[in-house]
């Protein structure tokens, strides 16, 4: 079959039409689908969003036999395999979420010739069953897709892909086409060289997603933060990343417990829990979805309005492939990140068992990300540059454009760069280079003899960031290139070397200082907030109210609220009472009971100071929704030893007790009189009934002076819990 025929290439905008719905093509896309029907090996670098996919599935409805795609997300295979079925395509997957009964019927279909893609982990294609099977079909084209995970550079290092071309010259004559969102031309030479693809035809698209608004803030109260920033963006589609799962759980739990419609998805989780949360995400059942970084999701769905990276990638190819899941309809979308050099160290230290040669790659690039992170130049303009294209002056939708920070005057420290690159023939890194600048004793500036060049010392007034920065910005300027055959390595550019025969005035920007950040700011589960910025005057007015309240009742003040709760509600303000219960210390009881009294007072002095309530921020505890507490809940309601439960959760008593106390804070009331009733008699529980009853304070230190040796620290905080069960929830 001549593809390369007129008539076949004028079918191609009738097929586009008829099948996909589009009046035209986008981008190289029709150069490339010209090009896989002359039979030519294609690499394609395209930005997600741009229509990758398009370029092989087209080819593969239009030509004789099944087209194999090699992709290594499965939700990205059920995804794109649901949407061929919708248009009337016949696409299957062949991957470990099958059973074996579904495994053969897709071979069937396969094998009769009537199946036109056919969706294979690089995993799978590995073994041997399917080579063998594989070998009798007539396959049209071999697509692989994410192409940077066969190269060890490409941010998700995927070992399975380094087999792929061998497997594939076994199955015959076909052309090969990979397809990639992200890379460097580092990746890029990588990927061919393994592919054996050096004289495949290259079509890159530009990396630049004009819709993409780029910021990075300092990871500072980053739960509050965040929930401000979702509810800024009510009922949108947005994706959080986290480093861990359990960070995925916990935030998917926090933003529930709050408000929001959202649904965690990682590796670890059961497969069609996994499928069915990605469905509702689809669906727009849920608005939000909190996935790892290192598991990534192949989720191609178009209106996604923003991305989150809770924690800092790893490389700057996965933040811009993660970054890229939003706006791929072209609408206006904001990508996020919270930085803070501490995840830089924590990824670091997760590469410490790794090769030698893989672990400085890995360190490599975090140095990277950290200096996208800490950049004051354009985010676009830096990322562009990272991906080999070159990009005039700045974008204007990005922080960094929107709040440009302070310039200071470099010639001098440029030009001192560039000649310590030239005096060490081009051969070393930045670290390297600022090390000789600084004067440092470093081992290797020594070994080097690099202590014996005029310029050593030279910039030892200046600091070590400044001199990254300098180094940082000749490359942005192309005063200095990447070497791509040695990675770290910069050498002069032809610009460098003319500003060193003519050096000339040069402006950088202050790059942003987070070393004096606070990390991130985690709220105790139970009733704690940060201690600042609440309003003092509404703080006394409801301190006093609590009083007034507890009195009436006969009851301490702090079986009200305690003070944690109090100045949350002068932080918050909130005015009803589902606002009310999204503070920290505040359960249904207590609403009940004391909630009319707090709101009442908060409104009045809202209303009087024309004050307008922060409700965005507002931050409900999840410990009575995770596992181990509804666990603890349910076991306690069985009347379960205290001392059998701990040990089946493997926590020491006291840690125990602590659960306790989170959930009772939280609202929940709780019966430990089956446990109590056991090791304390009757009339002394009385007693310490009595001296809570009458206590200025609930602190167990207070109550351990008052009773001496007579009860444990254990024993008084459970009688504390059954005294505020009783009374406060």
């Amino acid at each position: 079959m001549a593809h390369s025929s007129l008539e076949n290439i004028d079918q191609l905008s009738q097929k586009l039409k008829d099948i996909f719905g589009y009046g035209h093509f986008r981008g190289n896309q029709e150069a490339i689908i010209k090009n896989i029907l002359d039979k030519k090996n294609t690499f394609v670098i395209m930005p997600t969003g741009a229509g990758k996919s398009l370029c092989y599935q087209l080819p593969a409805i239009m030509s004789e036999g099944t087209a194999l795609v090699i992709s290594p997300l499965i939700a990205l295979m059920k995804n794109q395999v649901d949407q061929m079925n919708a248009l009337g395509i016949n696409a299957k997957v062949l991957n470990s979420t099958l059973s074996k009964s579904e495994l053969n019927k897709v071979r069937q279909e396969v094998a009769k010739g009537d199946t036109k893609l056919l969706y294979v982990a690089p995993e799978s294609l590995t073994k041997e069953e399917n080579i063998d099977f594989l070998q009798k079909v007539n396959i049209s084209l071999a697509a692989i897709d994410e192409a940077h995970c066969i190269s060890e550079w490409g941010h998700d290092f995927r070992p399975e892909y380094r087999k792929i071309k061998s497997i594939l010259g076994c199955l015959g004559d076909m052309p090969i086409v990979a397809l990639t969102a992200t890379a460097t031309p580092k990746v890029q030479l990588d990927i061919q060289r393994n592919l054996h693809m050096e004289d495949a035809d290259v079509f890159k698209s530009s990396f630049n997603r004009k819709n993409l608004f780029y910021e990075v803030r300092p990871k500072k109260n980053i739960k509050k933060q965040l929930l401000r920033f979702i509810n800024e963006h009510k009922s949108e589609a947005g994706v959080i990343y986290c480093l861990s799962r359990k960070k995925v759980e916990e935030i998917s739990e926090f933003l529930t417990v709050n408000g929001i419609k959202a649904l965690p998805y990682h590796a670890g989780m059961e497969s069609g829990v996994r499928m069915k949360n990605q469905d509702a995400f689809l669906n727009e059942d849920a608005d939000v979805i909190v996935a790892t970084i290192a598991f990534g999701m192949g989720i191609d769905k178009p209106d996604v309005r923003f991305v989150v990276h809770y924690d800092t990638p790893k490389s700057l190819e996965g933040y811009y492939q993660e970054t890229g899941r939003a706006g791929r309809d072209g609408l206006s979308a904001y990508c996020l990140m919270f930085y803070s050099y501490n995840d830089i160290l924590k990824l670091e230290k997760f590469n410490k068992d790794k090769p030698f040669t893989e672990r400085e790659n890995a360190k490599i690039l975090l140095e990277e990300m950290a200096a996208y992170a800490e950049s004051a130049v354009c985010r676009t303009n830096q990322l562009m540059h990272y991906f080999g294209e070159h990009f005039e002056g700045n974008c204007g939708f990005c922080d960094n454009c929107k709040n440009p920070k302070e310039l200071i005057e470099a010639q001098e420290m440029i030009s001192l760069a560039l000649k310590a690159i030239s005096l060490t023939n081009e051969k070393f890194g930045i670290n390297h280079l600022v090390n000789i600048l600084r004067g440092s004793e470093n081992q290797y500036v020594l070994s080097y003899n690099h202590n014996e060049l005029d310029i050593y010392g030279q910039g030892k007034d200046i600091s070590l960031d400044l001199w990254k920065s300098v180094f940082r910005n000749c490359i942005l300027l192309e005063l200095a290139i990447k070497d791509i055959e040695h990675i770290g390595v910069i050498k002069l550019s032809d610009k460098g070397k003319a500003f060193l025969k003519q050096p000339h005035s040069i402006k950088i920007p202050k790059d942003h200082d987070y070393s004096c950040e606070v990390a991130e700011e985690e709220m105790d589960d139970t009733n704690t907030q940060p201690k600042a910025g609440h309003d003092t005057v509404l703080f006394d007015i409801l301190k006093k109210l609590r009083k007034t309240v507890a009195d009436q009742m006969e009851l301490p003040p702090f079986v009200v609220f305690q003070d944690p709760s109090l100045e949350e509600m002068a932080t918050i303000y909130p005015t009803t009472k589902e606002e009310l219960l999204r503070i920290n210390g505040v359960g249904n009881g207590k609403a009940r009971k004391f909630g009319k009294y707090f709101l009442e007072a908060i409104k009045k002095y809202v209303e009087e100071n024309n004050i307008e309530t922060a409700t965005d921020v507002l931050m409900k505890s999840t410990v009575n929704k995770s596992k181990t507490k509804i666990f603890i809940i349910q076991q306690v309601d069985k009347k379960v030893d205290l001392e059998e439960l701990a040990n089946s959760r493997s926590l020491s008593f006291s840690d125990l007790v602590s659960e306790l106390e989170h959930i009772c804070y939280s609202g929940t009331k709780l019966s430990l009189d089956y446990y109590l009733d056991e090791i304390i008699d009757e009339e002394a529980q009385d007693d310490i009934f009595d001296y809570f009853m009458n206590a200025e304070s609930d602190k167990i230190s207070l109550a351990l002076e008052e009773y001496g040796d007579e009860f444990t620290e254990d024993e008084l905080r459970l009688m504390r819990i059954k005294f505020l069960s009783e009374y406060a929830n």
